[in-house]
């Protein structure tokens, strides 16, 4: 991995100038104006989430949503069990390998989780107010850029090597 530049260095800039900050703080924006949207549909963050996930993926095991999701496998488990108890989602065990659970949208869990991705863009949309397309696609990109970077990091540091 090549060497990070130094565009930081300890204690000589305002925390407002941080991309951690900044991005933390976005999301948390994010995550606010679309939790107060979809308490209409009496949803949590932490109840949407995996039903979003599942709309887009139903049939998956409960530790690949909590990898994907990079969440606590105990935190997710409790949000399903919460799902599970209002009629939302179901668990089924494998018919190969009894200790693999699956989960599934109900019916119910199905038209709950229709108006998630619509919420989502809106809410998404109003916080790109005045981008430009290009503006759009380049953010998109840079964001790419340092997950990438950052998974970097992690494989590095599995590997035990330096950057």
């Amino acid at each position: 991995m090549p060497t990070p530049p130094r565009f930081y260095e300890p204690g000589q800039y305002p925390t407002e100038q941080s991309v951690g900050y900044l991005l933390n703080k976005v999301l948390s924006s994010i995550l606010s104006q679309a939790d107060s949207r979809l308490a209409a549909y009496k949803l949590t963050y932490a109840q949407w989430i995996p039903l979003f996930k599942l709309s887009k993926a139903d049939g998956c095991t409960p530790i690949a949503m909590a990898r994907d999701l990079s969440t606590d496998p105990a935190a997710l488990s409790r949000s399903l069990n919460r799902l599970e108890a209002k009629g939302l989602i179901r668990r089924e065990r494998s018919t190969q390998d009894r200790r693999v659970v699956h989960l599934w949208l109900t019916d119910e869990g199905r038209a709950v989780a229709q108006p998630v991705p619509g919420v989502l863009a809106d809410v998404l949309n109003a916080h790109l107010t005045g981008f430009s397309h290009d503006e759009w696609q380049l953010l998109l990109q840079l964001l790419s850029r340092m997950l990438a970077n950052g998974e970097a990091l992690k494989a590095a540091a599995h590997t035990g090597s330096p950057n």
